[in-house]
């Protein structure tokens, strides 16, 4: 296969086509934010949006005039061609594009006949007029110019020389590099490859002179091969790969930028992002995530916290001998970590990583393993799940070892009671009596639930003599029922995940009564919140 031809460009179009994915709604202050992330990044080109045509699309260039101060990337407006019949100089859209006061632009084009015809309504001969007037009027304008060709690979299987046409049209006019759309989503790894490998055999030789065939690749995920056919082109001899951040985009999204910079760089061997840029792939994907309202994806590749994430314990076996044996690639180059999970797949092995993970040293202590091991398997079996609940593990591994952490109370009894009221109201009221360093403390706190109300009235017992805890705070709350059980009277699993300062935990509890595994899992949260670090640590 041929090699990517120079100056390959690594584009990022999370601000226009990424902001299209249902849920996403950027202010301007949001995309500005997101545009320095990526600019840290290092990618080369960061999409904007579409001046013009969207108000906050104007109001974010103009801002970004005064406001972005760019290291590393060239900001680009994005735009149509002039519409057919109308002189570009006079075209509305067109000035509002240059107006964006860009150095760069990004136009796109219809490619395919059919829309030609029946969404443009226009001739194809009118259509390369337009590609033809609008890049060479841009370019005349002192603007690079890139041309995304819209529906390109269904185009061009409809009709391949026409489809050609267009690209040698928008390039001869001058675009820097003409962008081939899988706009549908609906391509193959080896459909990519043919029609790029095709496409510049049919171009090569007919192009003015000094100008070669430069071609970019903008692919949708309806196959769940967005990131597997931007590789393919770039092989293929694309120099030019749209992206964007976490795949965000309309329907299944777009080429997850991470995904493809990663394959590239480390894959491939290309330098697609500046020294340094790997490392910070993991932090600006979940920033941008944040940007969005969105959580994370946890299995996302690369950059996922269960990316580098072991759970069987043949896996760990051969991970405690050597890292690289279960992980493609160094966590740390893509600024992720390995973790191991505790589940009732573990063995010993797993155990120990763990545990190490923690800061709990189990070497040369394979009766403490054993018993830890034995135990896991023995709660998971009922029902618990320690894989997120890192902390509840912690405290297992601890009592083990004769490092018990104090428990901060001794439960006397709890009752909680939820009234409906005539008026609608629905309130929690819980009562918990509790001994403290000796001294029985009964306190009663209201809730907008069960759960929220018995927190407030164990740390209102707590507090005096445990003022640490006011700084803690219930940051989620997950229920789920199990599976094998059934109905209101199933066992249920809570996890909850707290934070303090700088640091965030996740303890987890089991039980038939939802309040009582909440209680588990509450009890957990605060005594580790109290506890002094490891002895082994």
């Amino acid at each position: 296969m041929s090699e990517p031809a120079d100056e390959f460009h690594l584009y990022d179009t999370t601000l226009r086509d990424g902001a299209q994915r249902e849920g996403i709604g950027y202010s301007v202050a949001d995309k500005l934010a997101v545009a320095r992330l990526l600019d840290d990044l290092g990618v080369d080109y960061i999409e904007g949006g579409w001046p013009g045509a969207l108000p906050s699309d104007t109001e974010f260039f103009r801002r970004a005039r005064h406001e972005l101060d760019l290291k590393n990337a060239t900001l680009v407006a994005f735009g149509a061609t002039r519409k057919a019949g109308r002189a570009v100089e006079d075209d509305p859209q067109v000035k509002a594009l240059l107006d964006a006061g860009t150095s760069a632009l990004c136009l796109v084009a219809k490619s395919d006949v059919r829309h030609i015809r029946r969404a443009l309504r226009t001739t194809v001969e009118e259509n390369l007029a337009m590609i033809s007037d609008t890049v060479s009027y841009a370019v005349a304008q002192g603007r690079k110019v890139f041309l995304d060709c819209e529906h390109f690979f269904d185009g061009y299987r409809d009709d391949p020389g026409h489809g050609t046409e267009v690209v040698r049209t928008a390039l001869t006019a001058g675009a820097d590099v003409v962008v081939l759309c899988d706009t549908n989503g609906g391509m193959l790894p080896h459909d990519v490859t043919e029609i790029v490998t095709e496409l510049r055999a049919a171009l090569d030789g007919t192009l003015p002179a000094g100008k070669s065939v430069r071609l970019g690749i903008h692919c949708q995920n309806d196959t769940s091969c967005a990131v597997a056919n931007t590789v393919t082109a770039v092989k293929a001899g694309a120099m030019h790969a749209q992206c964007t951040a976490n795949g965000y985009g309309e329907r299944p999204g777009n080429a997850d930028l991470f995904a493809v910079a990663g394959n590239l760089a480390l894959k491939l061997g290309l330098p697609v992002l500046p020294g340094g840029g790997l490392a910070k792939m993991t932090r600006v994907s979940h920033a941008i995530a944040e940007i969005a309202n969105l959580a994370p994806d946890t299995h996302q590749a690369y950059v996922g916290h269960a990316a580098f994430a072991h759970k069987a314990g043949l896996h760990a076996s051969a991970i405690k001998v050597d890292p690289e044996l279960y992980n493609h690639v160094d966590p740390a180059v893509v600024g992720n970590d390995m973790r191991v999970l505790v589940t009732e797949m573990a063995g010993r092995a797993s155990i120990e990583l763990k545990s190490a993970e923690l800061g709990l040293d189990l070497t040369g202590r394979p009766d403490v393993t054993a018993r830890v091991t034995s135990k896991v398997k023995e709660l998971e079996a009922a029902g618990w799940s320690f894989e997120a609940a890192d902390a509840s593990f912690e405290l297992l591994v601890r009592e083990e070892l004769d490092d018990t952490v104090p428990a901060p109370f001794s439960l006397e009894s709890y009752r909680v009671i939820v009234e409906h009221r005539e008026d609608g109201a629905v309130v929690s009221e819980a009562t918990v009596k509790v001994r403290v360093r000796g001294e029985r403390v009964i306190a009663t706190a209201e809730g907008n639930g069960p759960v929220n109300a018995l927190d407030s009235a164990l740390r209102q017992a707590l507090q005096r003599h445990h003022p640490a805890l006011a700084e803690v705070e219930l940051a989620d709350y997950k229920v789920r029922i199990l599976a094998g059980s059934h109905g209101t009277a199933a066992v249920t699993r809570v996890l909850i995940d707290s934070s303090a300062e700088d640091r965030d935990w996740t303890t987890v509890g089991v039980h038939e009564n939802v309040v009582e595994a909440s209680w588990h899992a509450l009890v957990d949260a605060l005594t580790y919140a109290l506890a002094p670090a490891p002895a082994a640590r």
